[in-house]
Protein backbone atom coordinates (compact mmCIF):
# COMPACT_ATOMS: atom_id res chain seq x y z
CA UNK A 1 0.00 0.00 0.00
CA UNK A 2 1.43 3.19 -0.88
CA UNK A 3 0.51 6.27 0.94
CA UNK A 4 1.74 9.59 -1.11
CA UNK A 5 -0.07 11.73 -3.25
CA UNK A 6 2.15 14.21 -5.26
CA UNK A 7 1.62 17.92 -4.42
CA UNK A 8 2.95 19.73 -7.46
CA UNK A 9 4.27 23.02 -8.00
CA UNK A 10 7.20 24.96 -9.70
CA UNK A 11 9.51 25.59 -6.64
CA UNK A 12 9.38 24.03 -3.29
CA UNK A 13 10.92 25.33 -0.12
CA UNK A 14 11.26 23.08 3.08
CA UNK A 15 11.23 26.28 6.07
CA UNK A 16 9.25 28.94 6.67
CA UNK A 17 11.95 31.15 8.49
CA UNK A 18 13.90 34.76 6.56
CA UNK A 19 15.36 32.33 4.32
CA UNK A 20 12.69 30.60 3.28
CA UNK A 21 9.93 33.21 3.07
CA UNK A 22 12.75 35.51 1.26
CA UNK A 23 13.35 33.28 -0.75
CA UNK A 24 9.28 32.53 -1.52
CA UNK A 25 8.31 36.26 -2.27
CA UNK A 26 11.20 36.91 -4.84
CA UNK A 27 9.52 33.71 -6.64
CA UNK A 28 5.86 34.17 -6.32
CA UNK A 29 5.37 36.91 -8.68
CA UNK A 30 6.32 34.18 -11.46
CA UNK A 31 6.00 31.01 -10.26
CA UNK A 32 3.37 29.02 -7.85
CA UNK A 33 5.89 28.44 -4.52
CA UNK A 34 4.83 26.07 -1.88
CA UNK A 35 6.42 26.40 1.57
CA UNK A 36 6.29 23.58 3.83
CA UNK A 37 6.86 24.47 7.64
CA UNK A 38 7.84 21.82 10.60
CA UNK A 39 5.44 23.00 12.85
CA UNK A 40 3.65 26.54 13.17
CA UNK A 41 4.84 29.03 10.44
CA UNK A 42 6.36 31.21 12.83
CA UNK A 43 8.54 28.42 15.08
CA UNK A 44 11.61 28.42 13.62
CA UNK A 45 14.88 30.15 14.63
CA UNK A 46 14.01 33.65 12.54
CA UNK A 47 11.47 34.64 15.50
CA UNK A 48 13.75 33.62 18.47
CA UNK A 49 16.34 36.13 16.99
CA UNK A 50 16.65 38.98 19.42
CA UNK A 51 20.18 40.93 18.51
CA UNK A 52 19.60 42.19 14.88
CA UNK A 53 20.75 42.59 11.51
CA UNK A 54 24.39 43.98 10.74
CA UNK A 55 24.89 46.35 7.91
CA UNK A 56 27.17 49.50 6.72
CA UNK A 57 24.61 52.63 7.47
CA UNK A 58 26.32 54.90 10.31
CA UNK A 59 28.73 57.61 8.66
CA UNK A 60 32.72 56.77 8.63
CA UNK A 61 31.73 52.75 8.72
CA UNK A 62 32.83 50.87 5.32
CA UNK A 63 31.98 47.68 3.66
CA UNK A 64 35.58 47.12 4.01
CA UNK A 65 35.71 47.18 7.35
CA UNK A 66 32.42 45.19 7.63
CA UNK A 67 34.12 42.76 5.92
CA UNK A 68 37.33 42.51 7.88
CA UNK A 69 35.29 42.12 11.18
CA UNK A 70 34.06 39.12 9.35
CA UNK A 71 36.72 37.66 8.30
CA UNK A 72 38.42 38.04 11.63
CA UNK A 73 35.72 36.37 13.68
CA UNK A 74 35.81 33.70 11.03
CA UNK A 75 39.21 32.92 11.83
CA UNK A 76 40.61 33.35 8.33
CA UNK A 77 38.23 30.19 7.18
CA UNK A 78 35.62 32.71 5.25
CA UNK A 79 35.31 32.79 1.55
CA UNK A 80 36.08 36.46 0.92
CA UNK A 81 33.92 36.36 -2.20
CA UNK A 82 31.17 35.38 -0.18
CA UNK A 83 31.72 37.78 2.71
CA UNK A 84 31.60 40.26 -0.13
CA UNK A 85 28.85 39.59 -1.69
CA UNK A 86 27.13 39.21 1.63
CA UNK A 87 28.18 42.31 3.12
CA UNK A 88 27.45 44.73 -0.10
CA UNK A 89 24.23 43.34 -0.42
CA UNK A 90 23.09 44.27 3.32
CA UNK A 91 21.61 47.90 2.92
CA UNK A 92 19.46 46.86 -0.13
CA UNK A 93 18.09 43.87 2.12
CA UNK A 94 17.15 45.88 4.93
CA UNK A 95 15.72 48.38 2.90
CA UNK A 96 13.33 45.65 1.78
CA UNK A 97 11.88 44.28 5.19
CA UNK A 98 11.56 48.48 5.71
CA UNK A 99 9.53 48.48 3.20
CA UNK A 100 7.38 45.12 4.14
CA UNK A 101 6.75 47.00 6.94
CA UNK A 102 9.52 45.72 10.01
CA UNK A 103 9.15 48.79 12.07
CA UNK A 104 13.31 48.98 12.80
CA UNK A 105 14.02 51.71 15.73
CA UNK A 106 14.88 55.43 14.84
CA UNK A 107 17.04 57.90 16.46
CA UNK A 108 15.46 61.14 14.75
CA UNK A 109 15.59 60.44 10.66
CA UNK A 110 18.27 57.83 11.05
CA UNK A 111 17.68 54.05 11.88
CA UNK A 112 18.70 53.05 15.59
CA UNK A 113 21.90 51.28 15.62
CA UNK A 114 23.50 48.96 18.46
CA UNK A 115 27.15 47.36 18.68
CA UNK A 116 27.48 43.85 19.47
CA UNK A 117 30.91 41.61 19.58
CA UNK A 118 33.54 41.58 17.30
CA UNK A 119 32.13 44.56 15.23
CA UNK A 120 34.34 47.63 15.11
CA UNK A 121 30.99 50.11 14.58
CA UNK A 122 27.77 50.37 15.29
CA UNK A 123 26.37 48.48 13.03
CA UNK A 124 22.81 46.57 13.73
CA UNK A 125 19.02 47.70 13.18
CA UNK A 126 17.19 46.10 15.63
CA UNK A 127 13.61 46.10 16.74
CA UNK A 128 14.10 46.59 20.73
CA UNK A 129 15.32 43.16 21.33
CA UNK A 130 13.55 41.09 19.20
CA UNK A 131 14.14 41.33 15.66
CA UNK A 132 13.17 38.50 14.35
CA UNK A 133 9.97 38.44 15.71
CA UNK A 134 9.33 41.77 13.71
CA UNK A 135 11.39 40.17 10.69
CA UNK A 136 9.50 36.94 10.82
CA UNK A 137 5.72 38.92 10.62
CA UNK A 138 6.58 40.88 8.15
CA UNK A 139 7.22 38.13 6.07
CA UNK A 140 4.48 35.69 6.92
CA UNK A 141 1.91 38.35 6.40
CA UNK A 142 3.86 39.26 2.89
CA UNK A 143 3.45 35.72 2.51
CA UNK A 144 0.23 34.85 3.25
CA UNK A 145 -1.12 37.60 1.45
CA UNK A 146 0.54 36.04 -1.81
CA UNK A 147 -1.77 34.33 -3.97
CA UNK A 148 0.86 32.22 -5.71
CA UNK A 149 2.24 31.30 -2.40
CA UNK A 150 0.63 27.92 -0.84
CA UNK A 151 2.10 27.83 3.15
CA UNK A 152 1.76 23.89 4.76
CA UNK A 153 2.29 23.59 8.26
CA UNK A 154 2.66 20.57 10.38
CA UNK A 155 4.84 18.98 7.50
CA UNK A 156 7.97 16.89 8.70
CA UNK A 157 10.27 16.11 5.97
CA UNK A 158 11.86 12.71 5.78
CA UNK A 159 13.90 12.59 2.65
CA UNK A 160 14.39 14.48 -0.36
CA UNK A 161 12.74 12.85 -3.22
CA UNK A 162 15.56 11.90 -6.16
CA UNK A 163 16.48 10.35 -9.34
CA UNK A 164 16.81 7.41 -7.45
CA UNK A 165 13.04 7.73 -6.55
CA UNK A 166 11.65 7.39 -10.36
CA UNK A 167 9.13 5.07 -11.55
CA UNK A 168 12.00 4.42 -13.92
CA UNK A 169 14.93 4.57 -11.89
CA UNK A 170 18.23 6.97 -13.24
CA UNK A 171 21.20 7.78 -11.67
CA UNK A 172 21.30 11.37 -12.69
CA UNK A 173 21.17 12.87 -8.76
CA UNK A 174 18.68 15.42 -9.59
CA UNK A 175 16.19 16.47 -6.52
CA UNK A 176 12.22 16.67 -7.78
CA UNK A 177 10.79 17.47 -3.99
CA UNK A 178 10.28 15.54 -0.44
CA UNK A 179 8.71 12.96 1.09
CA UNK A 180 6.73 14.31 4.37
CA UNK A 181 4.80 13.35 7.02
CA UNK A 182 1.59 15.33 8.17
CA UNK A 183 1.77 15.83 11.81
CA UNK A 184 -1.80 15.70 11.33
CA UNK A 185 -2.51 12.89 9.58
CA UNK A 186 0.51 10.83 10.37
CA UNK A 187 0.66 9.72 6.46
CA UNK A 188 3.16 10.62 3.92
CA UNK A 189 2.58 12.86 1.58
CA UNK A 190 4.95 13.38 -1.89
CA UNK A 191 5.47 17.15 -2.52
CA UNK A 192 7.75 17.61 -6.15
CA UNK A 193 8.89 20.88 -7.85
CA UNK A 194 10.85 21.47 -10.30
CA UNK A 195 13.36 23.09 -8.04
CA UNK A 196 13.62 22.68 -3.97
CA UNK A 197 15.34 24.94 -1.53
CA UNK A 198 16.28 23.61 1.54
CA UNK A 199 15.76 26.56 4.19
CA UNK A 200 15.62 24.19 7.35
CA UNK A 201 17.77 25.82 10.08
CA UNK A 202 20.75 24.71 12.17
CA UNK A 203 21.12 21.62 14.24
CA UNK A 204 21.50 23.01 17.83
CA UNK A 205 19.48 20.53 18.99
CA UNK A 206 22.13 18.27 18.82
CA UNK A 207 22.82 19.40 22.22
CA UNK A 208 21.83 19.53 25.95
CA UNK A 209 21.93 23.38 25.88
CA UNK A 210 20.67 24.75 23.31
CA UNK A 211 18.66 28.33 22.56
CA UNK A 212 17.51 26.48 19.15
CA UNK A 213 13.84 25.86 18.44
CA UNK A 214 12.87 22.27 19.62
CA UNK A 215 13.06 21.71 15.84
CA UNK A 216 16.38 22.21 15.01
CA UNK A 217 17.31 19.19 14.27
CA UNK A 218 19.50 19.05 11.49
CA UNK A 219 16.86 18.16 9.47
CA UNK A 220 17.92 19.67 5.94
CA UNK A 221 21.99 19.06 6.18
CA UNK A 222 21.06 15.54 7.01
CA UNK A 223 18.67 14.93 4.41
CA UNK A 224 21.13 16.48 2.03
CA UNK A 225 24.07 14.59 2.86
CA UNK A 226 21.91 11.31 2.65
CA UNK A 227 20.85 12.20 -1.07
CA UNK A 228 24.73 12.77 -1.98
CA UNK A 229 25.52 16.26 -1.30
CA UNK A 230 28.80 17.76 0.14
CA UNK A 231 28.37 19.15 4.13
CA UNK A 232 31.39 21.22 4.99
CA UNK A 233 33.04 22.84 8.65
CA UNK A 234 30.30 21.17 10.47
CA UNK A 235 32.81 20.23 14.20
CA UNK A 236 31.79 24.54 13.46
CA UNK A 237 29.52 24.68 16.31
CA UNK A 238 28.65 28.44 18.14
CA UNK A 239 28.24 28.55 21.94
CA UNK A 240 26.40 31.94 22.89
CA UNK A 241 28.11 32.88 26.02
CA UNK A 242 25.24 33.90 27.59
CA UNK A 243 22.03 31.30 28.42
CA UNK A 244 19.56 32.30 30.77
CA UNK A 245 20.72 29.38 33.77
CA UNK A 246 17.01 28.09 35.22
CA UNK A 247 16.12 24.48 35.20
CA UNK A 248 12.48 25.58 34.31
CA UNK A 249 13.52 27.63 30.99
CA UNK A 250 15.68 25.81 28.83
CA UNK A 251 16.79 27.99 26.79
CA UNK A 252 16.27 32.25 27.00
CA UNK A 253 18.71 33.78 25.51
CA UNK A 254 20.41 37.09 26.90
CA UNK A 255 21.37 38.87 23.76
CA UNK A 256 24.67 39.83 23.08
CA UNK A 257 23.83 43.63 23.29
CA UNK A 258 23.49 43.42 26.94
CA UNK A 259 27.53 43.34 27.04
CA UNK A 260 27.87 45.30 24.21
CA UNK A 261 25.83 47.99 26.24
CA UNK A 262 28.05 47.47 29.32
CA UNK A 263 27.22 44.36 30.93
CA UNK A 264 29.78 43.35 32.58
CA UNK A 265 30.79 39.26 33.62
CA UNK A 266 31.24 38.67 37.14
CA UNK A 267 32.04 35.17 39.03
CA UNK A 268 28.97 34.83 41.41
CA UNK A 269 30.49 34.68 45.29
CA UNK A 270 33.36 37.02 44.74
CA UNK A 271 31.61 39.47 42.06
CA UNK A 272 35.47 39.12 40.15
CA UNK A 273 35.10 40.67 37.09
CA UNK A 274 36.95 38.06 34.40
CA UNK A 275 37.35 38.87 31.26
CA UNK A 276 40.20 41.33 31.12
CA UNK A 277 41.76 38.20 32.16
CA UNK A 278 41.27 36.51 28.76
CA UNK A 279 40.87 39.04 26.47
CA UNK A 280 42.32 42.89 26.06
CA UNK A 281 38.41 43.24 24.44
CA UNK A 282 37.02 41.77 27.56
CA UNK A 283 33.03 41.35 27.35
CA UNK A 284 33.27 42.66 23.83
CA UNK A 285 35.32 39.86 22.31
CA UNK A 286 33.61 37.29 20.23
CA UNK A 287 31.79 34.80 20.96
CA UNK A 288 33.73 31.73 21.30
CA UNK A 289 36.32 33.11 23.53
CA UNK A 290 33.70 34.82 26.18
CA UNK A 291 32.38 31.73 25.87
CA UNK A 292 35.50 29.78 26.79
CA UNK A 293 36.43 31.45 29.44
CA UNK A 294 33.13 30.83 30.75
CA UNK A 295 33.03 27.27 30.39
CA UNK A 296 36.43 27.65 31.84
CA UNK A 297 35.52 29.25 35.29
CA UNK A 298 32.95 27.06 35.43
CA UNK A 299 35.13 24.00 35.34
CA UNK A 300 37.27 25.12 37.47
CA UNK A 301 35.63 26.26 40.18
CA UNK A 302 33.10 24.36 40.20
CA UNK A 303 30.27 26.50 39.51
CA UNK A 304 26.64 26.21 37.64
CA UNK A 305 26.67 29.48 36.12
CA UNK A 306 28.65 32.81 36.63
CA UNK A 307 26.86 36.62 36.39
CA UNK A 308 26.23 39.19 34.12
CA UNK A 309 25.52 42.50 35.54
CA UNK A 310 24.39 45.39 33.56
CA UNK A 311 22.64 46.99 36.64
CA UNK A 312 25.25 49.65 36.96
CA UNK A 313 23.62 51.51 34.01
CA UNK A 314 20.60 52.41 35.43
CA UNK A 315 16.89 51.48 35.53
CA UNK A 316 15.48 53.67 32.60
CA UNK A 317 18.73 52.66 30.36
CA UNK A 318 17.72 49.46 30.78
CA UNK A 319 14.10 49.06 30.21
CA UNK A 320 14.32 51.25 27.19
CA UNK A 321 17.11 48.72 25.54
CA UNK A 322 15.89 45.33 26.82
CA UNK A 323 12.08 45.91 27.31
CA UNK A 324 11.89 41.95 26.52
CA UNK A 325 14.44 40.44 28.84
CA UNK A 326 13.63 42.73 31.65
CA UNK A 327 9.61 41.14 31.60
CA UNK A 328 10.89 37.61 31.00
CA UNK A 329 13.30 37.95 33.71
CA UNK A 330 10.63 39.68 36.32
CA UNK A 331 8.48 36.68 35.74
CA UNK A 332 10.97 34.21 37.29
CA UNK A 333 11.73 36.87 40.21
CA UNK A 334 15.00 38.63 38.74
CA UNK A 335 15.19 42.51 38.18
CA UNK A 336 18.00 43.06 36.17
CA UNK A 337 17.64 46.81 36.72
CA UNK A 338 19.06 45.83 40.75
CA UNK A 339 20.70 42.32 40.47
CA UNK A 340 23.11 39.91 38.37
CA UNK A 341 21.66 37.30 35.86
CA UNK A 342 22.58 34.02 36.11
CA UNK A 343 24.29 32.52 32.50
CA UNK A 344 25.68 29.43 31.27
CA UNK A 345 27.09 29.18 27.12
CA UNK A 346 24.71 27.17 25.36
CA UNK A 347 24.76 26.05 21.39
CA UNK A 348 23.89 28.57 19.79
CA UNK A 349 24.68 28.78 15.85
CA UNK A 350 25.39 26.07 13.10
CA UNK A 351 28.07 28.00 11.18
CA UNK A 352 28.93 24.62 8.62
CA UNK A 353 26.15 22.92 6.89
CA UNK A 354 25.68 21.68 3.31
CA UNK A 355 27.85 23.42 0.40
CA UNK A 356 26.70 26.08 -1.83
CA UNK A 357 27.65 28.31 -4.14
CA UNK A 358 26.67 32.45 -4.42
CA UNK A 359 23.47 31.54 -6.15
CA UNK A 360 22.40 29.19 -3.34
CA UNK A 361 23.35 25.87 -5.55
CA UNK A 362 24.04 22.53 -3.81
CA UNK A 363 25.81 20.04 -5.45
CA UNK A 364 22.86 18.05 -6.90
CA UNK A 365 20.80 19.50 -10.00
CA UNK A 366 17.39 20.82 -8.88
CA UNK A 367 18.38 21.62 -5.44
CA UNK A 368 19.25 25.06 -3.40
CA UNK A 369 19.80 25.84 -0.22
CA UNK A 370 19.74 29.20 2.07
CA UNK A 371 20.02 30.24 5.86
CA UNK A 372 21.64 28.22 8.66
CA UNK A 373 21.41 24.92 7.13
CA UNK A 374 23.63 25.72 4.63
CA UNK A 375 27.81 26.60 4.50
CA UNK A 376 28.60 29.70 1.94
CA UNK A 377 31.55 30.71 3.08
CA UNK A 378 30.57 33.50 5.47
CA UNK A 379 30.99 32.42 8.36
CA UNK A 380 34.04 30.55 8.55
CA UNK A 381 35.17 29.10 11.66
CA UNK A 382 33.08 31.64 13.54
CA UNK A 383 29.89 33.76 12.91
CA UNK A 384 30.26 37.36 13.60
CA UNK A 385 27.16 38.57 15.47
CA UNK A 386 23.99 39.46 13.58
CA UNK A 387 25.48 37.89 9.80
CA UNK A 388 23.23 35.26 10.38
CA UNK A 389 19.21 36.91 9.32
CA UNK A 390 21.53 38.90 6.76
CA UNK A 391 22.95 35.65 5.55
CA UNK A 392 18.90 34.66 4.96
CA UNK A 393 17.88 37.45 3.24
CA UNK A 394 20.66 37.69 0.46
CA UNK A 395 20.92 33.89 0.03
CA UNK A 396 17.31 33.66 0.02
CA UNK A 397 17.15 36.00 -3.18
CA UNK A 398 19.96 34.54 -4.65
CA UNK A 399 18.82 31.12 -5.06
CA UNK A 400 15.55 32.92 -6.44
CA UNK A 401 17.32 34.59 -8.67
CA UNK A 402 19.14 32.11 -9.90
CA UNK A 403 15.75 29.55 -10.65
CA UNK A 404 14.00 32.37 -12.40
CA UNK A 405 17.00 33.21 -14.76
CA UNK A 406 17.20 28.99 -15.39
CA UNK A 407 14.38 28.45 -15.21
CA UNK A 408 14.04 27.14 -18.81
CA UNK A 409 16.80 24.60 -17.83
CA UNK A 410 15.22 23.14 -15.09
CA UNK A 411 13.07 19.94 -16.29
CA UNK A 412 9.91 18.84 -14.70
CA UNK A 413 9.72 16.21 -12.34
CA UNK A 414 9.09 12.54 -13.95
CA UNK A 415 6.86 10.35 -12.02
CA UNK A 416 8.16 9.57 -8.68
CA UNK A 417 7.50 6.54 -6.97
CA UNK A 418 4.61 6.83 -4.12
CA UNK A 419 6.44 5.87 -0.44
CA UNK A 420 6.12 2.83 0.48
CA UNK A 421 5.04 1.57 3.79
CA UNK A 422 4.23 -2.15 2.89
CA UNK A 423 6.69 -4.11 5.02
CA UNK A 424 6.31 -1.31 8.55
CA UNK A 425 4.04 -1.49 11.64
CA UNK A 426 3.28 0.97 14.61
CA UNK A 427 6.00 1.19 17.05
CA UNK A 428 5.67 -0.67 20.45
CA UNK A 429 8.50 0.82 21.88
CA UNK A 430 8.30 4.75 21.77
CA UNK A 431 10.46 5.16 25.02
CA UNK A 432 13.59 4.29 22.58
CA UNK A 433 12.91 7.33 20.98
CA UNK A 434 13.15 9.18 24.11
CA UNK A 435 16.33 7.53 25.74
CA UNK A 436 18.14 7.92 22.56
CA UNK A 437 17.63 11.42 21.70
CA UNK A 438 18.51 12.10 25.53
CA UNK A 439 21.66 10.15 25.24
CA UNK A 440 23.10 12.18 22.19
CA UNK A 441 22.35 15.46 23.44
CA UNK A 442 24.36 14.62 26.80
CA UNK A 443 27.08 12.77 25.12
CA UNK A 444 27.91 15.61 22.70
CA UNK A 445 27.14 18.59 25.17
CA UNK A 446 30.41 16.65 27.49
CA UNK A 447 32.29 15.37 24.41
CA UNK A 448 32.00 17.63 21.45
CA UNK A 449 31.18 20.82 23.19
CA UNK A 450 33.01 23.93 23.52
CA UNK A 451 36.45 22.64 24.74
CA UNK A 452 37.40 19.13 22.74
CA UNK A 453 39.85 16.51 23.10
CA UNK A 454 40.40 13.61 20.71
CA UNK A 455 39.71 10.91 23.35
CA UNK A 456 36.60 12.69 23.71
CA UNK A 457 35.50 13.00 20.22
CA UNK A 458 36.40 9.47 19.63
CA UNK A 459 34.11 8.35 22.70
CA UNK A 460 31.17 10.33 20.89
CA UNK A 461 32.28 8.70 18.13
CA UNK A 462 32.21 4.73 19.28
CA UNK A 463 28.53 5.59 20.91
CA UNK A 464 27.50 7.20 17.36
CA UNK A 465 27.88 4.07 15.76
CA UNK A 466 26.02 1.71 18.19
CA UNK A 467 23.47 4.13 18.12
CA UNK A 468 23.08 4.15 14.85
CA UNK A 469 22.38 0.51 14.50
CA UNK A 470 19.57 0.40 16.60
CA UNK A 471 17.96 3.59 14.99
CA UNK A 472 18.50 1.89 11.44
CA UNK A 473 17.19 -0.89 12.61
CA UNK A 474 13.83 1.06 14.23
CA UNK A 475 13.57 2.91 11.07
CA UNK A 476 13.47 -0.47 8.82
CA UNK A 477 10.66 -1.51 11.05
CA UNK A 478 8.52 0.98 12.03
CA UNK A 479 6.36 3.61 10.67
CA UNK A 480 7.92 6.62 10.58
CA UNK A 481 6.87 9.62 13.12
CA UNK A 482 7.74 13.07 13.79
CA UNK A 483 9.98 11.99 16.56
CA UNK A 484 11.60 8.90 14.91
CA UNK A 485 12.53 11.19 12.15
CA UNK A 486 14.41 14.24 13.92
CA UNK A 487 16.05 10.91 15.78
CA UNK A 488 17.70 9.96 12.51
CA UNK A 489 18.55 12.88 11.53
CA UNK A 490 20.00 14.56 15.16
CA UNK A 491 22.41 11.03 14.83
CA UNK A 492 23.42 11.71 10.97
CA UNK A 493 24.15 15.12 12.38
CA UNK A 494 26.03 14.37 14.91
CA UNK A 495 28.20 11.65 12.97
CA UNK A 496 28.91 14.64 10.67
CA UNK A 497 29.91 16.99 13.51
CA UNK A 498 32.32 14.41 15.22
CA UNK A 499 33.61 13.43 12.05
CA UNK A 500 34.75 16.58 11.22
CA UNK A 501 35.84 17.38 14.12
CA UNK A 502 38.34 14.80 13.91
CA UNK A 503 39.17 15.68 10.86
CA UNK A 504 40.68 19.52 12.00
CA UNK A 505 44.00 19.18 13.77
CA UNK A 506 44.05 22.42 14.83
CA UNK A 507 42.03 24.68 16.95
CA UNK A 508 40.57 27.46 14.84
CA UNK A 509 37.77 29.50 15.76
CA UNK A 510 34.99 27.45 17.61
CA UNK A 511 36.70 24.10 17.18
CA UNK A 512 39.27 23.92 19.81
CA UNK A 513 40.77 21.11 21.24
CA UNK A 514 43.52 20.72 24.03
CA UNK A 515 45.34 17.93 21.81
CA UNK A 516 46.04 20.50 18.83
CA UNK A 517 46.04 23.99 20.58
CA UNK A 518 48.04 25.66 17.77
CA UNK A 519 46.26 27.01 14.80
CA UNK A 520 48.15 26.11 11.39
CA UNK A 521 49.41 28.99 9.08
CA UNK A 522 46.73 28.23 6.13
CA UNK A 523 43.04 27.66 6.51
CA UNK A 524 41.12 25.08 5.05
CA UNK A 525 37.61 23.64 4.46
CA UNK A 526 36.81 20.40 6.26
CA UNK A 527 34.66 19.00 3.52
CA UNK A 528 32.97 15.69 3.91
CA UNK A 529 31.57 13.95 0.32
CA UNK A 530 29.45 11.15 0.85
Amino acid sequence: MASSSANSSDVLIIGSGAAGLTAALNLADRFKVTVLAKGQLNEGSTAWAQGGIAAVLEPGDTFDSHIEDTMIAGAGLNDRATVEFVVEGAPAAIERLAQLGVPFNMEGDARHLTREGGHSHRRIVHVDDATGWAVQEALQNAAVAHPNITLVPDMVAIDLATSRHEERYSGAGNVWGVYAVNRATGRVELYTARATILATGGAGRTYLFSTAPRGATGDGIAMAWRAGARVSNMEMMQFHPTCLYNLEVKNFLITEAVRGEGGRLLIPDTGYRFMPDFDDRAELAPRDIVARAIDHEIKRLGLDYVHLDISHMGAAFITHHFPTIYEKLLTLGIDMTKEPIPVVPAQHYTCGGVVIDLDGKTDLPGLYAAGECSESGLHGANRLASNSLLECFVFGEAAAKHIAKCWDELPAPPPIRAWDESRVEDSDEEVVIKQNWTEIRRFMWNYVGIVRTTKRLQRAQHRIKLLTEEVNDYYGHFRVTPDLIELRNLLQTADLIVRSALHRHESRGLHYTLDYPETLPVAVDTVLVP
